[in-house]
């Protein structure tokens, strides 16, 4: 399939439905976020976001040993202090970028996840891996700390003492254990990763588009909050469904007994 945004390192092609497909493409080295491919990632993500035919976003990987092995210490091995300062803000664009994609996001995982790779599935809202996944994170082993949301995202997938264990110990993770953890959501055989998440995002995507992005964001929001402050944020998101075209659209096509046309807004 054509990609219709291409980097040197980041594509993205569609698929039928409203499925959009974000690709990193850095094989050789096995998808490492070198400064320019971060760059990319978070122009990838800024196009997404502002694109109201996608519906759903699939992270996926032509890398054949991974999804993404994280930094490319390579590169920040020859950066000075005062260059890794001026790079912080375009890494964060990238891991931000994902993180905040308006539409349900779903990361296909596939051999290594390590660190900043592994950030990058766990801004997704739903990760499939398959047997061959390994995740972790594993920064403190080189004398930094995950700095691409892995602080906050992994201890509201697995609590805060697991979060705690995994990130001192710096332990790489196998599949199976990855799901019995929480760690990912699905685990597939080998090779299947991206097929099976692709199915998914196809079975969400097939339900309203307005709907799908206010229940992430309630979803997103209300995360954290008590339970009073979660509920108002849910009654705002209902507000913004409630008299939406697609709200009435789902209703008509519910009464008719047909499939819903949803306008979109």
């Amino acid at each position: 399939m054509a990609s219709e945004f291409e980097s040197e390192f980041v594509a993205v092609r569609r698929h039928e439905g409203g499925v959009a497909e974000l690709v990193l493409d850095r094989p050789k080295a096995m998808n490492a976020v070198s400064t320019d491919m971060a760059r990319a990632i978070g122009a990838a993500c800024a196009a997404l976001a502002a694109d109201r035919s996608a519906r759903v976003v699939v992270l996926s990987s032509t890398a054949e040993r991974a999804f993404c092995v994280g930094a490319d210490l390579k590169e920040r091995n020859s950066l000075s202090d005062a260059e890794l300062v001026r790079q912080r803000p375009t890494t964060r664009g990238a891991y931000g970028g994902v993180l905040e994609l308006p539409m349900p996001t779903i990361a296909a995982v596939h051999g290594f996840a390590l660190g900043g790779g592994f950030e990058l599935a766990l801004a997704c809202d739903v990760i499939v891996a398959d047997e061959t996944a390994v995740v972790g994170l594993p920064e403190v082993s080189v004398g930094v700390i995950p700095g691409g949301g892995g602080t906050q995202l992994l201890p509201r997938r697995v609590g805060a003492a697991r979060a705690a264990e995994l990130i001192f110990t710096a332990r790489r993770v196998e599949a199976a254990e990855a799901l019995s953890l929480g760690l990912v959501d699905s685990v597939v055989p080998a090779g299947r990763d991206a097929a099976e998440a692709l199915a998914l995002a196809s079975r969400m995507a097939a339900n309203s588009p307005v709907g799908l992005r206010a229940a992430k964001r309630a979803l997103r929001l209300g995360h954290g909050m008590d339970l009073a402050a979660g509920l108002e944020i849910e009654d705002a998101a209902w507000r913004t469904v409630a008299f939406s075209g697609d709200r009435a659209e789902g209703v008509a096509a519910f009464n008719e007994k047909r499939k819903p046309n949803w306008p979109g807004e």
